[in-house]
């Protein structure tokens, strides 16, 4: 005899769930549709209506954001554009080859110190990034790399490898050992091991490393608004500063930017999803 497995809901609960649900995508939403309002606004203020839309929506924000100039006269938001991406890309390309070599090995290998180095990438976790800040100045100074996108990407590949590394390893870990020993026993190096199976089964793991990596570099204000003095040097998120002073503050500006700078991490989080399942769906069905 069989049994239907399926358990109806009352309409009322599910009527409940839903409002729930509703609620939170409103509560957690709003003040984005907020910053997009303020950025699509004529006006520089909040304004005293409390529905998230423009009354007269124009784009003057978005203009005057993009074609910023320095004290030269010289545009400069595509500049800080090019600079952030190929800081962030940097960070990231740097970050997965430290930290996925790193994770392999503590995963993998037993020699002296490994337990010790695993608590010591933790402990450096426990301690905000404005810490470090004194010490990498002078260090970035004594190399001559202040107001440079070299300092600035070792700055950020240096500060994000102890949780990449915690992270790949812990998903290391989950892949059969029994795979490698077979490839060894067929004559496979340790690279070949490495690079031919490790490394493609751990590629949902490796995809939200680096994402993380990027976000981080991308969105990074305190280290760079330090290390980065030359407007034409900077990346986005600190050319948000100058719509910011003490007396007042330009938030159509400051709202367009953060508009701005927010993009490309979105299309980006939005293309790696994608992936990110599918390595996931082949991972799980596997004969």
């Amino acid at each position: 005899m069989s049994h239907d497995a399926s358990v109806t809901v009352p309409w009322s609960k599910q009527l409940g769930r839903q409002a729930i649900l509703m609620f939170a995508t409103i509560l957690t939403l709003y003040p984005v549709l907020w910053v997009l309002k303020i950025a699509f606004s004529e006006q520089s203020g909040f304004g005293s209506s409390l529905v998230p839309w423009p009354e007269h929506p124009t784009l003057a924000n978005f203009g005057r954001v993009m074609g910023a100039v320095d004290s030269a006269g010289e545009p400069v938001f595509f500049r800080q554009v090019w600079n952030s991406t190929v800081v962030s890309l940097a960070t990231t390309a740097v970050g997965i080859a430290v930290s996925t070599t790193a994770a392999y090995a503590f995963s993998r290998f037993d020699f002296p110190g490994r337990n010790t180095g695993m608590r010591v990438f933790l402990i450096t976790q426990m301690f905000p990034g404005v810490v470090m800040a004194v010490p990498l100045y002078i260090l970035l100074d004594e190399l001559h790399l202040l107001d440079s996108m070299l300092g600035l990407t070792i700055v950020y590949s240096t500060t994000s490898v102890p949780f990449c590394v915690w992270m790949l390893k812990g998903y290391f870990d989950t892949i059969p050992r029994e795979l490698e020993e077979a490839a060894h026993v067929d004559g496979a190096s340790q690279w070949t091991i490495f690079t031919r199976i490790v490394l493609p089964l751990a590629r949902p793991a490796i995809v939200v490393t680096a994402l993380f990596g990027f976000m981080t570099a991308w969105n990074e204000f305190i280290l760079a608004a330090t290390f980065l003095s030359d407007e034409r040097a900077t990346t986005l998120p600190v050319a948000l500063q100058r719509y910011v002073d003490a007396f007042a503050t330009d938030w159509g500006g400051f709202a367009a930017g953060a508009v701005l700078v927010s993009l490309p991490v979105m299309l980006l989080f939005f293309l790696l999803q994608k992936h990110l399942v599918g390595g996931l769906t082949a991972g799980g069905v596997k004969g």
